[in-house]
């Protein structure tokens, strides 16, 4: 089934690569404390400057001895320690072992060390009661975690909590990275509320903002909130000015549909342009990208789920792309057996809140129940989504569909 299917909705790969095709990454570059680089992402590559470990340690507590020795006698007087930062010094007579700690240098000569449950203290020395020992036993090589000028993280990486102990280790105390991209977004309409108000009738609490600003930050991002803005042409207009001045993507919940209030279309059209506006996709139909004058801006329907689903599959690779993280990847498709019915007209892809688990090696998955793009409870309820292509129909238990597991920005 073609786009003309859905007369007037773009297909969101198509979406996808007119918002890509136009972005070109942040070229601000700071230099960071390590301690304060989490979550940005690398300007340039990462290379070693030592060995790690910079010299042969022990993987194990025990006694360091050199094989020849054992050929006289398996009874060896102990000679001296080397603990972690307190080497062994001296002469090493023959005939001796060095009681050794893990991480500890290997003192030179050593060619194998004995783990302490493989021998006995006696009154003559330590027994080595291990056979078969091959030479390097328990003994880990300079270098043998990273090599000296090695790449170990390639610009464009998000770094996370596992790069930052690592680079420590290395002995950087400050990183250049990429500016995080700057994101102002607000919420549009008289009937929003701000939570802590009484509801009139009419009216509901603005809920989008809670769910748009966490995702900006687990974007890498810099959120910047504008708070609620009601359905006022000139408000709306002032608000867009300041919004593009102070950041790099301005993004807006609700005001793209096509309510005589919704005037965010029409300031558009006046301060910039736009690209694109309404999509194949349900839930999440009347999206919209374009250009201010000063900045990129996205629309996101009212409706909650709406507003999430579009910012994690559409804006978020704008995010990535715009931030210079290269590495980042779209979630995975995984295939599933429904265990339940999932309700579908042709036209538009669909994606459905799911649960999905593990049964026999096989993904299976099943409904969270109620789809309505209003019903945010089923994305809390949810672990995945599930993506229904454009031309399919209903789908009936037992069939195969595609899962996307959500990602981290999810959890």
């Amino acid at each position: 089934m073609g786009c003309c299917d859905a007369p007037g909705l773009m297909p969101i790969e198509d979406a996808l690569d007119k918002m890509l095709s136009r972005i070109s990454p942040i070229q601000t570059t700071l230099q960071l404390p390590l301690a304060d680089a989490l979550g940005y992402v690398l300007a340039e590559d990462v290379l070693s400057p030592i060995f790690v470990p910079p010299f042969d340690n022990s993987a194990m507590d025990g006694y360091a001895i050199k094989l020849a020795d054992l050929e006289r006698s398996n009874i060896l007087p102990l000679a001296g320690k080397s603990f972690a930062g307190l080497p062994f010094e001296g002469e090493w007579p023959a005939g001796t072992c060095i009681r050794i700690m893990t991480g500890a240098k290997i003192p030179e000569g050593c060619d194998a060390v004995i783990m302490q449950e493989n021998t006995a203290v006696t009154d003559l020395g330590i027994e080595i009661k291990q056979e078969n020992i091959k030479p390097q036993n328990n003994i880990r090589p300079t270098g043998d975690d990273i090599k000296q000028g090695d790449i170990v993280l390639e610009k464009g990486v998000k770094l996370t909590p596992r790069d930052i102990p690592m680079i420590a280790s290395l002995g950087f105390s400050h990183l250049n990275v990429i500016a995080k991209p700057k994101v102002a977004f607000f919420s549009t309409g008289d009937e929003l509320k701000s939570l802590g108000e009484t509801l009139e009738d009419g009216q509901i609490y603005d809920s989008n903002r809670y769910g748009i600003k966490p995702l900006i930050e687990g974007f890498g991002c810099e959120a910047i909130d504008l708070g609620i803005i009601p359905d006022c042409q000139d408000t709306l207009r002032a608000t867009f000015e300041k919004a593009q001045k102070m950041a790099d993507v301005v993004v807006t919940s609700g005001g793209v549909s096509v309510g005589e209030a919704d005037y965010t279309k029409d300031i558009l059209e006046e301060l910039g342009e736009i690209g694109f506006w309404k999509l194949a996709i349900k839930p999440g139909k009347p999206f919209a990208f374009g250009a201010l004058d000063d900045a990129w801006f996205c629309g996101l329907p009212g409706n909650p789920v709406s507003a999430i689903l579009t910012m994690y599959v559409l804006v978020q690779p704008m995010l990535a792309k715009l931030a210079g993280h290269t590495h980042w990847q779209a979630p995975e498709s995984i295939p599933a057996i429904t265990k339940t019915a999932f309700k579908k007209g042709p036209g538009r892809t669909d994606y459905q809140r799911g649960i999905y688990a593990i049964k026999d090696g096989q993904f299976e998955v099943e409904s969270t129940g109620n789809q309505s793009s209003g019903a945010f409870r089923s994305m809390s309820l949810a672990n995945c989504f599930v993506v229904i292509e454009r031309d399919r129909g209903n789908v009936q238990v037992g069939e195969t569909v595609q899962i996307q597991q959500f990602n981290s920005t999810l959890y």
